[in-house]
């Protein structure tokens, strides 16, 4: 998300915005062009680090690792696009940076299970954890990998990272700024 989240403050920055601007693509092409690149970097990158997890440390896939792969795109693509919304309401690559830094990260690490258990934090940080996308893919995760569960023991997880993922394409083509300002 954070490299995302720079891209299109880099560009603005650079003045190579109007040169976008000024070509016929739509604001959605755009945004495809921005995150697909790190679309397939990020897969490779995710089937690569569970190769590895699994013949050199052991770390057991019990379920079906087609189905892990298709959550960890879904998660990758869900965390590139929410990077796009905040490229397009951060004014420079400072303030990008900052937001998915201080703004995601650390509430991520903190608040999605993966350190603390959810049900051992005060009921406001309960509350907090359902908006963070790392809480249900974790979820969907520990499903696959430690259980050997399929798709019906966690589709509300798959359908919440959708639905986020969903809401911020949606989000970053209505916010993306046709006009330089």
């Amino acid at each position: 998300a954070m490299m995302t989240s720079i891209s299109i403050t880099r560009e603005k920055e650079s003045g190579t915005m109007e040169v976008l601007l000024a070509s016929p693509l739509r604001p959605a092409q755009i945004i495809v062009g921005k995150v697909l690149p790190y679309l397939l970097l990020s897969i490779i990158n995710a089937f690569v680090i569970l190769l590895v997890g699994n013949l050199v440390f052991g770390v057991p896939v019990k379920g079906s690792f087609i189905l892990l792969m298709l959550e960890t795109i879904l998660f990758i693509l869900m965390a590139l696009c929410l990077g796009i919304f905040i490229s397009t309401i951060a004014k420079n690559q400072m303030v990008a940076m900052f937001i998915s830094l201080i703004g995601l990260m650390l509430p991520t690490i903190i608040l999605s299970g993966f350190i603390f258990p959810i049900e051992n934090m005060p009921d406001l940080l309960q509350w907090l954890s359902h908006i963070m996308p790392a809480k249900y893919f974790i979820t969907i995760i520990r499903g696959i990998m430690l259980k050997g569960t399929g798709i019906l023991y966690f589709w509300e997880e798959t359908a919440i990272l959708a639905g986020m993922t969903l809401l911020f394409i949606i989000l970053s083509v209505v916010k993306f700024k046709i006009r330089l300002e």
